[in-house]
C-alpha cells in the first residue's frame, strides 16, 4: 500500500481510504470484519461525516460501538470526519462546527480527529468564524489537521484570508468516467466541446501547486450517483474490456485497475471507497501501487468516453 507524505501528526496516510458512510445498519461483527479487511490491506485512513446515518452521527456511533480502538491502535489510524451539511442547508458557523465536532468525538469514542473537512461550500460562510472554530479545536487538541470537500480554488482562497492552519485536503468526486477535474485540462481551449468547459476553476493544478491532497469519492460511479461503470457493458463495453485486460496483466481485478487509474496520477490523490464488502476493499487496495503506463492510463481515459485531441 502506497502512503503519502502529508504534513501532520500521526502515520503517513494510505492512498486508499475506507469510507464508512454505509455502516449504519451493519452488525458490530460485520463492521469489525470490514475494518479488519481494510487494515489487513494496508489502509489506515477512515472517512466519516456527521451526516452519515441515519441518525446524524449514526455511522460514527456504529463504528465507535463496534471497533474499540486501543490507544496503540488509535495512533496507527487516521480518522477524519466532515461537518457543514444540515439538510436542506449548509452551516459553517463557529457554533455548529464546534458542536458537531464534539458530537463526532463522542460518537466515535475518541479524544481527537486526525482530520476535519468542511463538507460542502457554505455560501453564507464567514471565514473569521471558521478560523475561530479551527483555532479552538486545534488548541483543545480535538483536531490535528484541516481541509475541505467539494470546494473550488477561490473558495479555498477565501477561507485562507482568515484560517491560519494549512488546508491539506479537498475531497471531490472523481472516477474514470466522471472526471471533469482532469478532462477539462486535456481539452482546454476547444470551442464547442463540452469537455473543454471549466467547471472547477483549475482545481487539479491549484491543488498540486498548493500541496493540497485530492481525495476521490465515488471512484467507480459512472456519473453523479447513477450507478457504477464496472461491469456495465451496455454503456462501457470498451472500458470494461480494457479493465479486464489490464487486470490480467497486473494480477489484480478490474476494481484494482479503476483505483490505479486515479492513484497513478502524479497529483498523488487518495481514493475514498464506499463499499461495505471486505472483498471489494481488498481488491481496491490492490490497485494502490499498480504502475499503469502513460499509454495505458490514456487508453482507459479514452475508453471511458473522453476526448484526447
Amino acid at each position: 500500500m502506497k502512503t503519502l507524505a502529508i504534513p501532520g501528526a500521526g502515520p503517513r496516510p494510505s492512498n486508499v481510504v475506507l469510507g464508512l458512510m454505509r455502516i449504519a445498519e451493519m452488525t458490530d461483527e460485520d463492521i469489525r470484519t470490514l475494518y479488519g479487511a481494510a487494515r489487513d490491506a494496508g489502509i489506515n485512513v477512515l472517512d466519516h461525516a456527521d451526516i452519515y446515518g441515519p441518525p446524524r452521527h449514526g455511522c460514527e456511533a456504529r463504528f465507535g460501538q463496534a471497533v474499540k480502538l486501543a490507544a496503540a491502535e488509535r495512533e496507527q489510524v487516521i480518522i477524519q470526519s466532515k461537518v457543514g451539511i444540515r439538510h436542506p442547508f449548509f452551516d459553517f458557523s463557529k457554533e455548529h462546527i464546534l458542536t458537531s465536532v464534539d458530537e463526532s468525538l463522542a460518537a466515535l469514542n475518541t479524544d481527537y480527529l486526525d482530520v476535519l473537512l468542511l463538507h460542502r461550500p457554505d455560501t453564507l460562510m464567514e471565514p473569521e468564524e471558521v478560523a475561530e472554530a479551527f483555532d479552538a479545536l486545534e488548541a483543545a487538541g480535538k483536531v490535528r489537521a484541516f481541509g475541505v470537500s467539494n470546494h473550488t480554488p477561490l473558495q479555498v482562497e477565501l477561507l485562507k484570508t482568515a484560517v491560519r492552519q494549512p488546508l491539506l485536503y479537498n475531497q471531490v468526486q472523481l472516477s474514470i468516467t466522471h472526471s471533469p477535474l482532469i478532462a477539462q485540462g486535456v481539452a482546454a481551449n476547444m470551442a464547442g466541446q463540452d469537455q473543454a468547459i471549466d467547471r472547477d476553476n483549475g482545481l487539479l493544478e491549484y491543488s498540486r501547486i498548493n500541496k493540497m491532497t485530492l481525495q476521490a469519492w465515488s471512484p467507480f460511479q459512472k456519473g453523479f450517483f447513477d450507478g457504477v461503470f464496472l461491469g456495465d457493458r451496455e454503456h462501457y463495453a470498451e472500458l470494461n474490456d480494457m479493465l479486464d485486460d489490464l487486470a490480467a496483466k497486473y494480477d489484480v481485478t478490474p476494481t484494482g485497475i479503476a483505483v490505479a487509474w486515479i492513484t497513478r496520477h502524479p497529483a498523488d490523490m487518495q481514493v475514498v471507497l464506499g463499499t461495505t464488502n471486505p472483498t471489494r476493499v481488498a481488491e481496491s487496495a490492490a490497485g494502490s501501487e499498480v504502475p499503469l503506463t502513460r499509454e495505458e492510463w490514456y487508453k482507459l481515459f479514452i475508453a471511458a468516453g473522453h476526448l484526447v485531441p
